[in-house]
């Protein structure tokens, strides 16, 4: 029986935020599932102590979205329920596409006040973002007209023919280069040698990079105490210091700190264990409600030390994983299962399936803020009152949970671990 291939790369790298205009509770909803399928992902791809380990929860999620709109029945209904989409389709697809618009509308916002020639003080680099989505199709294939209107109306996504099955490798180079692009060559080579063939007859390609400049910029610290996960005592690395006014909150069993990136519409969230070993049962007791009250932690001034980190992993083929997280008739099992109907024509013995998704993602963290970018593809054969009380000190010198948050809707658009800096 003949398989088609839909290929679906999609790069994510976010950036900053400040108020979301459409449907602000649906945008809420979206973002809650797309926390709580990054936590379970997160744990499943960091079940051991030790590791360092980045994700774009969003990153992935748009790009499952985009697939998701051309799914039918049980395939539909599994992609749904796995990535919290809820029972709306068109809600899910309007929150993504409202999340992204803030996006761009906050970088927009920040050159504006950098270029300000009457402006006083503050960061003189204005928020990056890339925010770019295009499907790659096969010359001649039939796709269903609805789905490739959504995907250009809500995604913008135009379709861009190429020819996967006479010049493969030159169709993967090709998507390759515009991921590239799209991250700044921060994303080389998502997709491997291999994963497409003259089967493959859709990529549908998001790419978003970010580069966010923190409120206030941090010192250098040549040598600051860490405890590095599994050893027994601290080891000196290369940190970052400041005092100035962070959200902060202690409750039990951890402490969350969140450093603002300039014009306040995104933030830099720490979630810190209080035991040197405690990152495993921290990072066990996280949920979309913990993630959403990070948004609105009140403010304390304090001393704060952290270590600078880049954390830039191979790619994660994320197939084996979705499937044990409930989406199984997508990737055909049992064969005969996977309806893309409302994607391309369907028939008994030619239709499209997905037979991997693929994740890479990247972070930087340093003096002057954050640098990030990820992808995936799919590939389917197809943020109050300053309190009068001398600062307190906290340092980050164990293993910490991390996320880089849009705050007006509290999306993680990326999280982690750090359990060596170094």
């Amino acid at each position: 029986m003949r398989r088609f291939t839909i290929m679906k790369p999609v790069i994510h790298a976010l950036i900053a935020v400040s108020v979301l205009s459409p449907a602000v509770g649906a945008t809420q909803k979206i973002a809650n599932g797309i926390n709580e399928f990054g936590l379970e992902l997160h744990q499943r791809l960091a079940p051991a102590d030790t590791g360092n380990v980045v994700t774009s929860p969003w990153s992935i999620s748009s790009a499952m979205a985009m697939t998701y709109a051309g799914a039918a029945g049980k395939t539909r209904d599994e992609i749904a329920a796995t990535m919290r989409f809820g029972d709306d389709g068109e809600a899910a697809h309007a929150g993504i596409a409202a999340i992204a618009a803030d996006l761009v509308k906050l970088a927009a916002e920040s050159r504006a006040r950098v270029e300000d020639p009457d402006r006083q003080g503050g960061p003189n680099t204005p928020l990056q973002i890339i925010t770019a989505n295009r499907l790659f199709g096969q010359a001649g294939q039939e796709f269903e007209k609805p789905f490739t209107t959504l995907l250009e109306q809500t995604y913008a996504a135009p379709m861009e023919l190429v020819d996967f099955i006479n010049e493969t490798e030159a169709a993967r180079i090709r998507i390759n280069d515009w991921v590239a692009r799209q991250t700044i060559d921060r994303i080389k080579d998502l997709i491997p040698p291999g994963q497409l063939n003259e089967e493959t007859r859709l990529v549908l390609a998001n790419a978003i990079y970010l580069k966010a400049t923190w409120a206030e910029a941090f010192s250098e610290v040549p040598g600051q105490p860490f405890r590095i996960a599994g050893a027994a005592d601290a080891t000196m690395v290369p940190g970052l210091s400041h005092q100035g006014y962070y959200g902060y909150l202690e409750s039990a069993g951890r402490i969350m700190i969140s450093v603002p990136y300039e014009g306040g519409g995104l933030q830099f969230l720490i979630i810190l264990p209080k035991s040197p070993d405690g990152l495993r049962e921290l990072e066990k007791s996280l949920d979309a409600g913990v993630l959403a009250d990070a948004t609105r932690l009140p403010r304390h001034e304090l001393r704060l030390s952290m270590p600078k980190f880049k954390i830039e992993p191979e790619r994660v083929m994320l197939a084996e994983q979705l499937q044990r997280m409930g989406i199984t008739a997508a990737f055909d099992k049992p064969r005969g299962s996977a309806d893309f109907s409302r994607m391309a024509p369907r028939k008994p013995n030619d239709y499209l399936y997905i037979s991997e998704v693929i994740h890479k993602a990247f972070i930087e963290v340093n003096k002057d803020g954050t640098e990030a970018a990820a992808a995936t593809a799919v590939i389917m054969m197809r943020a109050t009152a300053m309190p009068a009380e001398p600062p307190r000190e906290v340092r980050v010198d164990r293993p910490f949970f991390f996320a880089v948050q849009h705050i007006a809707s509290g999306t993680c658009l990326f999280m982690g671990r750090v359990t060596d800096p170094r």
